[in-house]
């Protein structure tokens, strides 16, 4: 079971890199391209079954022991062996009984009947149960009315799962549920993939902290929070590297720390080409850069890169916009470098109680929440209502090409919690 501490080879600097004469990036694609380039990073260790949940599994893990380890009985009420006929059946009651961890120690007699409990062994000679308020015991024996088939009421070893099964694939981010499955199966230790470490920064000397003295020009931090957040809620220990100024030297710093203390770096506002745009121009730089144009609405600039052997991905700096290439983009790549494997969110098509235009070429996601069976949307699509991502519960998706979306056509509703939130 236990597993070597292995550390998966680093990503290629050019694992980003577009086709040649690729402008606009349909979404598709550049789900696609991340998909196929990106490889597992995080290493593998063995953690006690308490400490697992949350956790993704390395491999695959196989049951230790059979559920239930030996058959045993459904209900509480009374073994014997055999079918019983249809009509009365009248049977001698046996000493004794069987309880779950008591076992009964001997053998029940054919034609004779014992008292038994849920989640008891049946004891030798017994393969069948009567339930109890089925039956009528007087003076040491038992009455009921058949027929009862053999088997009745009785659970067989190993129904559930055999020793030897695979029981959760490699991948599983663990639940709760699947703690009590690996208990159950003679597990008391996993493999898992460390958790991924994702570096969070914000830059622009527009930015100050929530709660500070904001001047003229000036606006809060909202960014940082949120992804802070998002990427705690998805199941990453997020690593907060603060504020930087539009200042290359100090983002350069910012990005050789984040470097050595994550495993992947999120960065908001800075990632377009303008003279601000630091952290792309510092990605050009160290020559591992790609400016994708996301043929999407909101968020169409993402730049993605290295910094010294760690993946990058540069967010817009509209709240909107970050979130949206977050869930869309950043999640799905994030879960395939944790280990988990490229998990596509869970979308569901809900009549609309809207109507909506939209002309061809982007892909558009809409802040949006479900009332009453029907899909509403905030009554604004700016991309600096950031009020719009907290009374939205999930996103609707419409496709690339021209739609005229009218109340009770059916459209893509992606809940939050399809993203892990």
């Amino acid at each position: 079971m236990t597993k070597p501490d292995i550390t998966p080879p680093p990503l290629r600097n050019d694992c980003f890199a577009l086709p040649a004469g690729v402008n606009w990036t349909p979404v598709e694609d550049a789900l696609s391209l991340l998909r196929d380039r990106l490889t597992v990073v995080a290493g593998v260790e063995t953690v006690p079954l308490a400490q697992a949940t949350g956790r993704i599994l390395a491999q695959e893990v196989i049951a230790q022991r059979s559920n239930p380890p030996q058959p045993n009985t459904a209900v509480d009420g009374y073994g014997f062996a055999g079918a019983a006929p249809d009509g009365p059946q009248v049977m001698p009651l046996h000493p004794g009984r069987a309880a779950a961890g008591i076992p009964f120690d001997g053998l029940v007699p054919a034609g004779h009947a014992l008292r038994v409990l849920t989640g008891a062994a049946l004891p030798a000679g017994v393969d069948t149960v009567i339930l109890e308020e089925d039956v009528t015991v007087q003076d040491g024996h038992i009455a009921f009315h058949g027929p009862l088939k053999r088997g009745a009421n009785t659970r067989k070893a190993g129904e559930d799962v055999a020793e030897g099964d695979a029981v959760l694939p490699a991948g599983r981010r663990l639940t709760p549920a699947d703690l009590a499955l690996l208990s159950a199966t003679g597990l008391a230790e996993v493999p898992v993939r460390k958790v991924l470490r994702v570096a969070v920064l914000s830059t622009g000397d527009e930015l100050v902290e929530p709660g500070e003295s904001a001047g003229p020009g000036q606006i809060y931090d909202a960014n940082r929070p949120m992804l802070l957040s998002l990427l705690e809620r998805m199941g990453f220990e997020a690593v907060d590297m603060g504020r930087v100024p539009d200042d290359r030297e100090a983002l350069w710093t910012c990005l050789n720390q984040a470097a050595e203390r994550a495993d992947v770096i999120l960065t908001s506002g800075g990632a377009s080409a303008g003279d601000e745009d630091h952290v792309s121009a510092l990605l050009r730089q160290a020559g591992a850069m790609q400016d994708w144009r996301i043929a999407l609405k909101p968020g169409r600039p993402l730049a993605l890169g290295m910094w010294d052997g760690t993946p990058v991905f540069g967010l817009p700096g509209n709240p909107v916009a970050a979130l949206v290439c977050t869930l869309i983009f950043a999640r799905p790549a994030l879960g395939l470098l944790a280990g988990e494997g490229w998990l596509e969110p869970q979308g569901f098509d809900v009549p609309a109680a809207f109507e909506k235009r939209k002309k061809p070429g982007r892909r558009e996601y809409l802040r949006a929440r479900v009332r009453d069976g029907r899909v509403e949307v905030f009554a604004s699509e700016g991309s600096g209502r950031i009020s719009g991502l907290s009374w939205a519960e999930g996103l609707v998706e419409i496709e690339d090409g021209a739609r005229h979306i009218q109340p009770g056509d059916l459209v893509r509703f992606i809940p939050y919690g399809s993203f892990g939130l």
